[in-house]
């Protein structure tokens, strides 16, 4: 019988011992696989994203505290992070304390995201100035960049780590930045000022986030930046505006500090005005969003055109305020004059793509009361620097140290002045710092940063660029210089004069006098 070859589809007997190896390899397999299941059920996810910094549950942002050139997933910020990494790693471990620069970090708002940037890089100028040209002052300063996440979310995850930093090794003396007079900033304050750390905000110029005479809600907060009040004052006293010929726009949302203190403000200026405010109403939520306010405001504007008004007080965000820059240049009484004054949201609009510079062009001129301006202190054509107040030579010094401090081929842009904010805001916590430590001790309490603020003042003032910092008992800035800035027709912000709440400069010993 001839020899048939095998069929190689037809099933194979295995022996006993085959399949118990089979059976054997298989139960490693599932039990491996079980195993893996159970420790990744069991191991909590990896959301770290560098020393100090995570990412929340259900969030993809980094948040938390980082001086080691984290750049919090931000690209603008990497150069300047890195910067500080490089500087922070410098200093010897027995002597320096610490100052966090608490921002929105990760904001995705183009105009916040410009702001946080220029505020970072200003800080980290005065870092320098004061680490390296101070004469050797002591103690030595580390600089750490806090994110609370977009609209200030995550203000609770940062205020903890800042918590923790001040009662360690890193010995946390002062938080700057405070960049929103928002409600979460506020909570943020004041659990950070209950834990007795001083504050120096930057760009919150809120009226009821701050202390006075009232009482010190906020123990230990001090601010660079003029109230909105005195912004709104400055402002009256610069424009002498006829209130009969005046009217004010604002937003009916409550709860934002900034708004509320900003209508406050603008309606006591208005005392005399003949008709009511006119009123839109903002995304409670997120006043970045652009929602229908558009629709809005091309109502108003057909309101005004029945008015007899030429001025336009604005209380209201910065997005909203160019929606209505927009519509107003799109009116239907083009053959009017309008100006538009307001705070200083104004400063993010040369930033903003989305304005319409055409409508600057149809008769409308606008105006902000800025909490600084590159040149501000610098003598011009038919302009004179005031002799109180500020100095060419403190503005002078700025402007080589935020030269140094940045790459030749990208320097610092100052014209919206937060980075001038910023620099001043790091110089009075240095200041203080300075002032509270005793002689004979390396480092300050963290109690006593925050006692120093009725002191700042006469002889102990910070020479700012912005202007001279002289504090009230309540560490509010007494008579701060308010540059007023025009948004020009091609976008650019053009200082037009220095104002001043008092309706002068200080007088050369710059102290506060006593209030009624």
């Amino acid at each position: 019988m001839p020899h048939r070859p095998l069929d190689p589809l037809r099933r194979r007997v295995r022996t006993p011992r085959q399949k118990l190896v089979a059976l054997f390899v298989s139960a490693c397999v599932v039990l491996g696989f079980g195993a893996y299941g159970i420790l990744r059920l069991t191991t909590p996810e990896d959301r770290s994203c560098a020393a100090g910094v995570d990412r929340p549950v259900g969030s993809s942002e980094c948040v938390g505290v980082n001086g080691d050139g984290h750049d919090f997933g931000v690209p603008e910020l990497r150069d300047v992070a890195g910067a500080i990494r490089a500087e922070n790693a410098t200093l010897a471990s027995g002597e320096y304390v610490t100052v966090a620069v608490m921002l929105p970090l990760t904001s995705t708002d183009t105009g916040m995201r410009t702001k946080v940037l220029h505020e970072v890089q200003g800080a980290y100028a005065y870092q320098l100035r004061a680490n390296r040209e101070s004469n050797g002052q002591r103690p030595t300063i580390r600089l750490v960049l806090a994110n609370t996440g977009r609209g200030n979310a995550y203000w609770r995850t940062a205020v903890d780590r800042l918590l923790a930093l001040a009662d360690g090794p890193q010995r946390l003396r002062a938080v700057s930045g405070i960049a929103t007079s928002s409600t979460e900033m506020r909570e943020a304050v004041t659990v950070l000022t209950q834990a007795r750390i001083a504050v120096v905000g930057t760009t919150i110029t809120a009226d009821d986030i701050a202390n006075g005479p009232g009482g010190k809600p906020f123990p230990g907060l001090a601010r660079v930046s003029p109230t909105n009040s005195d912004e709104a004052k400055a402002l009256a006293h610069f424009g002498r505006v006829d209130s009969a010929k005046a009217i004010l726009v604002q937003d009916d949302r409550t709860g934002d500090h900034y708004i509320d203190t900003l209508k406050s403000a603008f309606d006591a200026s208005l005392k005399n005005a003949p008709l009511e405010p006119q009123q839109f109403t903002s995304d409670p939520s997120d006043s970045t969003q652009e929602g229908t306010t558009a629709n809005t405001f091309r109502n108003i504007t057909l309101l005004l055109c029945d008015t007899s008004a030429d001025t336009v007080f604005f209380a209201g965000r910065h997005t909203q305020l160019r929606q209505f820059i927009n519509a107003l240049g799109a009116r239907g009484c083009v053959d009017r004059a309008f100006t538009i004054l307001t705070g200083d949201e104004g400063s993010y609009l040369g930033a903003d793509r989305k304005l319409d510079r055409k409508a600057l062009k149809n008769k409308v001129t606008v105006r902000y009361a800025a909490l600084a301006h590159p040149d501000a202190w610098r003598p011009g054509p038919g302009r004179k620097v005031p002799a109180t107040g500020g100095s060419v030579r403190a503005y002078e010094d700025f402007v080589r140290d935020i030269a140094k401090s940045a790459p030749k081929e990208r320097p610092v842009a100052l014209a919206d002045g937060q980075a001038i904010i910023a620099y001043d805001a790091m110089a009075t916590a240095v200041h203080a710092i300075r002032q509270a430590t005793p002689d004979g001790s390396a480092f300050p309490a963290k109690e006593d940063v925050g006692n120093q603020w009725p002191q700042v003042k006469g002889s102990l003032r910070v020479q700012g660029a912005s202007g001279w910092i002289c504090l009230d008992n309540y560490g509010n800035p007494y008579n701060k210089a308010v540059p007023i800035v025009e948004l020009a027709q091609d976008g650019s912000q053009r200082f037009v004069q220095m104002a001043w709440p008092e309706g002068k400069p200080p007088t050369g010993t710059c102290l506060p006098p006593k209030r009624g």
